[in-house]
């Protein structure tokens, strides 16, 4: 990639500023800050969809199972508790003997089970801290990328300002895409940033005042006065982390607006509530989705439309929050009416 950016950079200059020494320098530092930065990109996408999707999925199936497993043993405890019972005052030794072996292969199976269910546990201790690894490699990364991104903008401005009245239309565009560029990792690093700041040993959770949030939300996003944002009911108080939450309310209402190619835009934020549970909505009368794309939309760098100011991972951002609390979310859409993203958190 770099010796693509210099020959790129050399082509559009006039003959006598090929050899040029500050224009050398100038490439020389683009050079180095721009040195495995598509890998390292590469590397953080991968690790942070790893973290977001596979090995969440996986945590589940294994918390599930050995839920199950612990169900099933204090099952057999029972049952041989109960054998052992009747066994007292018998007096037909063929019967108690058939029911003592019973007892005994009751006894072998859930020793066996017992050893499996603490290899799963074990297993997904494992899997807990790679998750772990990967968000904060996902989270650190993202910093250490910061300063030579920003260096290369900085470059290219300054080659702007020193050689701009010599440079051609065509070259001042290369440069211009080359910042363009530049502006896009930005997102996406911070997207990544974003992402990686929300995990279990990062969330403390406090009573939260969710009409104070959502009204706080509203007026730091300065939406146009043409989308209309209406909160339809009092929103519950809730015992939530407060960093998180707000990041969930700012991108599904950021997406509400986005996808909407209406010329009055409305969003519509509500909550229903039931005996165990709080069921929350944000619904827009937007462009709609189109149904094989429902569940896709919740995968990390997964895009509707190729947005250069997206990351693609908003709504994957939002699907983390709802697991760290032990939620459930969901989208419902008809195309060209509107989309409707519900979610649930236990009380």
């Amino acid at each position: 990639m770099n010796s693509l950016l210099k020959r790129q950079v050399r082509k559009y200059l006039p003959e006598h500023l090929q050899q040029n020494e500050d224009l050398q320098r100038f490439l020389e530092a683009v050079d180095s800050s721009y040195d495995n930065l598509e890998d390292q990109v590469l590397m953080q996408q991968r690790a942070t969809a790893l973290s977001s999707e596979e090995l969440y999925e996986v945590n589940e199936k294994l918390r599930d199972e050995s839920k199950a497993q612990k169900e099933i043993i204090e099952k057999l405890q029972s049952v041989m508790y109960t054998l052992k019972s009747h066994e007292v005052g018998k007096n037909n030794s063929f019967e108690s003997s058939n029911s003592l072996k019973l007892v005994d292969f009751i006894d072998h199976q859930t020793k066996e089970i017992i050893k499996i269910n603490e290899q799963k546990d074990l297993l997904l201790k494992n899997l807990e801290d790679q998750n772990q690894e990967l968000n904060d490699y996902a989270h650190i990364v993202s910093h250490d990328l910061v300063t030579p991104i920003q260096n290369i903008e900085t470059l290219v401005h300054l080659l702007e300002d020193d050689y701009g009245p010599v440079l051609d239309d065509r070259g001042k565009n290369k440069l211009k895409l080359i910042s363009d560029n530049v502006h896009r990792i930005e997102i996406l690093l911070s997207g990544i940033r974003d992402y990686s700041s929300i995990d279990k040993e990062r969330i403390t959770k406090s009573d939260l005042d969710l009409n104070k949030l959502v009204n706080d939300t509203l007026q730091e996003m300065k939406l146009c006065r043409s989308i209309q944002v209406e909160i339809i009911n009092e929103l519950p108080n809730l015992k939530a982390e407060k960093h998180s939450f707000k990041h969930l309310f700012s991108n599904l209402i950021e997406n509400a607006v986005k996808f909407n190619d209406k010329d009055q835009k409305k969003v519509q934020i509500g909550c229903d509530e039931d005996e165990d549970f709080w069921r929350f909505y944000i619904k827009d009368n937007g462009k709609g989705i189109d149904e094989p794309y429902l569940k896709k939309v919740f995968k990390a760098f997964f895009k509707l439309q190729n947005d250069p100011k997206s990351a693609g991972l908003g709504l994957s951002i939002v699907k983390k929050v709802i697991n760290l609390h032990e939620g459930k979310i969901w989208a419902e859409s008809e195309v060209n009416k509107g989309s409707t993203f519900f979610f649930e958190l236990k009380k």
